[in-house]
């Protein structure tokens, strides 16, 4: 066998990568880590799917608006956010409910309905809010923004 055939698979020096040649492990602090990975409906994402911030300059740049538009679709946003945080809050209420219900020495069947009312009320609030946006946002835009923006939204680019 060749002499440099057989240094193939084997370490050429014996520091690890003092000098630069070797593997390197690079440390990525754990709150870095967590800022970019972390839920997507947390704070470092503007709020979810539609909030204000990052959503707003997404569509302001894909669909080419102006100073008015993004204006009047920030605050249309803005309203979408408060009503998917209630959303989040009902949920989370329901939630404690259903848990109080099973939690009893018999099962309280009244908290749980009223758990599954809370919930499907919220829902239907929620939709009705996303609708009502849908028609504001429609109104605002111009003929070509509208189809951009119905691109986004079949490719999943964008969710509301």
């Amino acid at each position: 066998m060749h002499p440099r055939m057989k240094s193939c698979g084997e370490p050429r020096h014996e520091h690890h990568g003092e000098c630069g040649c070797g593997p390197r492990v690079v440390a990525v602090p754990w709150s870095r880590f967590q800022r970019h990975f972390a839920d997507p409906g947390s704070a470092g994402f503007g709020g979810g799917a539609f909030g204000v911030r990052r959503p707003l300059r997404f569509l302001a740049w894909k669909l080419g608006l102006r100073e008015e538009q993004i204006a009047q679709l920030a605050t249309v946003l803005n309203e979408l956010k408060t009503e998917r945080a209630q959303h989040e809050v009902d949920d989370r209420r329901s939630v404690t409910l259903l848990a109080d219900a099973m939690s009893a020495g018999t099962f309280d069947a009244a908290r749980a309905d009223e758990a599954a009312k809370l919930r499907n009320d919220s829902a239907q609030r929620l939709h009705a809010e996303i609708a009502k946006a849908a028609g504001r946002i429609h109104a605002l835009l111009d003929v070509e923004q509208r189809e951009r923006f119905a691109y986004l939204l079949r490719t999943g680019a964008l969710a509301m």
